[in-house]
């Protein structure tokens, strides 16, 4: 899960974590990435085992955690996303070798109660990798649509994501924005991303299920209003927001808030206070202090 020319988008989230974790003056890191794909796992592990002598290795994506065991460390730690708990096959990798991880972590609460058995649960920790700060932050609204080539009076509902991930429900989002204009996004680099949060008048995230939910987060970055189902870490993330809302979803009442919000038009100023709780800084903090107190537990033989 690391970004690459061919796919700028893969993993930034996982990117924006080093980059938290390298602001540090407590850690020295060392990365290694090789490409998706499964004959990659495998061609991983002999670099993967000349590498020794860490205070912790700490993997991202389930599948990712087998050949990171190759690694020297103290102790081992990963932080799972969701889709390597899902599709059955990579269920089962992954939850064959978590037994042998000291430092569990996954993105929300909601994904650790749903997508985990309770025991594997129990021992888990929620570990987002938080939202770049740096990157997503207010910029004038009518200058964003201008740099979007967009009418820079006209507002509009923002669906976020590709509307061919069914999973996502752009027919929902659909629903919701009634005769609004309505955009939706495909694969986006992350300065056109944040261009479009910030120009959007309300951003709707309708979506089955989430990990985390970065989008409406980064959108809560941005001062956007935000619209959302309960799903990921969306309920912790906007329930202090007073204009954003989450809730399942039922048309009528959706409807209205996005009609409030078109007719508002309006960018808020405390976005970023409102979003630094989740900042990929502030969860690093949190990953750095899991990593110390697995480092300072007794050590435990693992399965």
């Amino acid at each position: 899960m690391w970004p690459t020319p061919a796919r700028p988008a893969l993993g930034t989230f996982v990117k924006d974590q080093v980059e938290a974790l390298r602001r540090r003056e407590d850690v020295e890191l060392t990365l290694a990435t090789f490409p998706p794909g499964g004959r990659h796992y495998l061609t991983a592990v002999p670099s993967l085992a000349r590498r020794r002598g860490f205070d912790v290795v700490h993997a991202h994506f389930g599948l990712t955690a087998a050949p990171a065991l190759a690694a020297g460390g103290r102790i081992h730690g990963v932080t799972l996303h969701g889709t390597d708990l899902v599709a059955p096959r990579s269920r089962r990798v992954t939850l064959g070798v978590l037994s042998r991880y000291d430092v569990v972590g996954i993105p929300s609460d909601h994904a650790r109660t749903s997508l985990l058995p309770p025991a594997v649960a129990a021992r888990t920790g929620v570990l987002p990798t938080g939202i770049d700060l740096h990157t997503f932050t207010p910029v004038d609204r009518a200058e964003a649509r201008r740099a979007l080539g967009l009418d820079p009076g006209r507002p509009f509902v923002l669906f976020p994501y590709d509307p061919a991930r069914a999973v996502k429900r752009f027919d929902l989002a659909r629903a919701a924005s009634g005769d609004h204009l309505l955009h939706a996004l495909g694969h986006e680099t992350r300065e056109r991303m944040r261009l479009w949060l910030n120009a959007a008048s309300v951003v709707v995230c309708p979506a089955d299920w989430e990990t985390f939910g970065m989008a409406a987060a980064e959108a809560v970055a941005c001062g956007t209003p935000v619209l959302a189902v309960p799903t990921g870490a969306h309920e912790e993330v906007l329930a202090p927001v007073p204009w954003a809302q989450c809730s399942p979803f039922d048309e009528t009442p959706w409807r209205t808030f996005v009609d409030e919000a078109l007719d508002a038009d309006v960018q808020h100023a405390d976005g970023p206070d409102h979003a630094a709780p989740w900042s990929s800084d502030a969860m690093a903090e949190r990953l750095v202090g899991a990593w110390a107190s697995a480092l300072a537990a007794p050590r435990q033989r693992r399965g």
